[in-house]
């Protein structure tokens, strides 16, 4: 998945508010081998991060007007949509952009609130038979037990969803590395993806591009963590992540598919026995 910032506040610095500029930056990923494009007018910098653990101060996000977060989208997905055939994400936790984005031709919505936001969400994927991704989330990172909490978190999450009409089969979810966690938190979930893979049986999502964990572990800026994140996919891979979320996407094309042919091989020779 293809991150298309269309937010000057992005943390990752790649943010974009021209509509050229960023669908020229959606159809260099379709031709760097995306599968997804996920677009996004609303920053979601978590207020509480591994730079507020080192001391720094906690910046978050300032939330934008249903209008203004549509006038940044729209026009974008209405471009790439015409441009490209691959399917389109949109990034938001708020049902009226949502719903705009899909009558415009997304194809999947992206909610790092995990419907905690509004669950009316869930109401315009039931309606429009929309996947949906759901992202475990909160804002300080205050857990009895990191990982059973993350899935609680979430199964309570996909009981909303499906109470409000969403099918199992069209929800995938997100443990959220990098939102409410510090970075002890956020190794710890890379680290046992598996069993919150096993534990909720659903397609999974990572997205731990160029987040600032990967800074704090490696003291690089946010334009130089391009191999951290080689590293975390490529765990995350091997551990059962479906869709990887990326700012790279030339790079870790590649490291997905070196990573998947390694798991393929592996599961083969299970099957082999």
């Amino acid at each position: 998945m293809g991150i298309v910032n269309v937010s000057p506040e992005s943390f990752s610095g790649d943010g974009v508010t021209d509509v050229n500029a960023a669908v020229e930056q959606a159809l260099r990923f379709v031709d760097e081998g995306a599968d997804i494009l996920d677009v996004g007018g609303q920053s979601t910098r978590p207020r509480y991060s591994a730079s507020v653990e080192a001391g720094g101060t906690a910046i978050g996000y300032e939330e934008l007007p249903v209008d203004e977060e549509i006038d940044r989208v729209l026009p974008v997905i209405r471009e790439i949509v015409a441009r490209t055939d691959l399917p389109v994400s949109v990034d938001t936790y708020k049902p009226e952009v949502a719903e705009a984005a899909i009558k415009e031709g997304a194809r999947i919505i992206n909610d790092v609130w995990g419907l905690k936001k509004d669950v009316a969400l869930a109401r315009v994927a039931a309606k429009f038979g929309t996947p949906l991704i759901l992202m475990h989330n909160q804002p300080e990172p205050g857990y009895t037990r990191l990982i059973p909490d993350i899935v609680a978190s979430l199964r309570r999450s996909v009981a909303f969803a499906m109470a409000a009409g969403v099918q199992r089969d069209r929800i995938i979810v997100d443990p959220g590395f990098g939102f409410g966690k510090t970075v002890s938190h956020n190794l710890e979930v890379l680290r046992r993806l598996g069993e919150i893979k096993s534990a909720l049986r659903l397609p999974l999502m990572l997205g731990t591009s160029r987040k600032s964990t990967i800074g704090r572990v490696l003291d690089l800026p946010v334009d130089e963590r391009v191999e951290g994140t080689a590293a975390t996919v490529a765990l995350g891979i091997a551990q059962g992540a479906d869709i990887v979320r990326v700012h790279d996407v030339k790079e870790m094309v590649r490291v997905a598919r070196m990573s998947d042919s390694v798991t393929a091989l592996r599961l083969s020779v299970r099957d082999q026995g």
